[in-house]
C-alpha cells in the first residue's frame, strides 16, 4: 500500500468514525429534549422515528458519499498536479454530487428564500474539506495513525486551529440560517426539538474537536 492509500485509508476511518459519534450523540440530545417538554409526549414517537429513519438511510449513505468524493477528489488533484487550475476543474466536476448527497440541503426546502445562503455555506465546506484533505493524503512520511498524520500535515498548533475553526465556523453558519427561519426544514413536527439537539449537538463536539486538537499537539 502506497502513502496515498495508507492516508486515504487513515482518513476515512477518522470520518466515518466522527459520523457515526454525531449519529449517536444526536439521538441521545433528541431523547433528552423531548424528555424535558410537558407536551412532548404527543410528538415524541413521530420525532424518534424520522430521527432513527433519517439516520439509519440518509445521513449514513449520503455522509458516507461526501467522505468518498471528498477523497477520491483529493486523490485524483494530487495524481494529476495540484494547480489552481485543476483544483478548480475537480471541484466544478464533483461538486454538484457532493451537494446532492449533504444533508443539510437534502433536509431544506429548495423554495425557500435561504435556501441559496445554505447551498454556499455547503459549498465552501467542500472546498475546505478538499483543501484539507490534499494536505493529509499527501504526506508521505511514516505515519501509523491520525494523530501522527495530523502532526505531520499541520505543522504547528495553530495552523491546525485555523483549519478546525474555519471547518466549525461553516457548520455554525448553516446551523443560524436554519435558526433564523425553521421554516427551511422539510420536517413535519418537532423542528424546535430537532434544532435544540442540534445546536446543543455543535457546542459539544465543538468543545471535544478543540480538545482532541490540543490532545493531538499535547497540551492541556
Amino acid at each position: 500500500m502506497d502513502y496515498f492509500e495508507r492516508n486515504y485509508h487513515i482518513v476515512s476511518q477518522r470520518m466515518i468514525q466522527q459520523m457515526e459519534n454525531s449519529i449517536i450523540l444526536g439521538r441521545k440530545l433528541i431523547d433528552t429534549e423531548l424528555d424535558t417538554g410537558i407536551l412532548n409526549f404527543l410528538i415524541k414517537p413521530i420525532v424518534k422515528a424520522f430521527y432513527d429513519y433519517w439516520s439509519s438511510h440518509d445521513v449514513r449513505s449520503g455522509t458516507l458519499k461526501q467522505i468518498k468524493l471528498t477523497l477520491n477528489s483529493g486523490k485524483e488533484l494530487l495524481q494529476i498536479e495540484n494547480s489552481q487550475a485543476n483544483f478548480d476543474k475537480i471541484l466544478n466536476r464533483y461538486l454538484q454530487s457532493y451537494l446532492e448527497a449533504d444533508q443539510t440541503t437534502r433536509q431544506c426546502n429548495r423554495d425557500h428564500k435561504n435556501y441559496e445562503r445554505i447551498t454556499q455555506v455547503a459549498k465552501e465546506t467542500f472546498i475546505n474539506y478538499l483543501k484539507e484533505v490534499v494536505v493529509l493524503l499527501s504526506v508521505k512520511e511514516d505515519v501509523k495513525d491520525y494523530i501522527d498524520l495530523s502532526r505531520v500535515a499541520f505543522k504547528s498548533k495553530e495552523i491546525a486551529k485555523q483549519n478546525l475553526l474555519k471547518q466549525l465556523n461553516f457548520t455554525e453558519r448553516g446551523i443560524r440560517i436554519v435558526e433564523e427561519d425553521p421554516s427551511i426544514l422539510k420536517v413535519p413536527v418537532g423542528r424546535k426539538i430537532i434544532l435544540k439537539a442540534l445546536r446543543r449537538g455543535f457546542e459539544i463536539t465543538k468543545k471535544e474537536f478543540i480538545k482532541a486538537l490540543n490532545d493531538t499537539y499535547n497540551e492541556k
